[in-house]
């Protein structure tokens, strides 16, 4: 059984990822033509995939 602070650690890894998912298979192509909202759902893209590669980097400094 983990602690409870790698539970949250692997939850948030998991709705990271799913976020990421809905921002790449519907986000940036419903925004269609407008500029402004592409550049927000890119720019949460990024921010996304830094906090998945941040999360992972402290659980596997946890030896999971």
């Amino acid at each position: 059984m983990y602690d409870n602070h790698i539970y949250n650690l692997m939850s948030q890894l998991v709705e990271e990822h799913r976020s990421l998912w809905r921002l790449k298979k519907y986000y940036v192509k419903d925004a269609k033509n407008c500029k402004k909202c592409k550049e927000l759902w890119q720019q949460l893209l990024k921010e996304k995939s830094q906090h998945i590669k941040r999360i992972s980097e402290i659980l596997k400094a946890h030896n999971l």
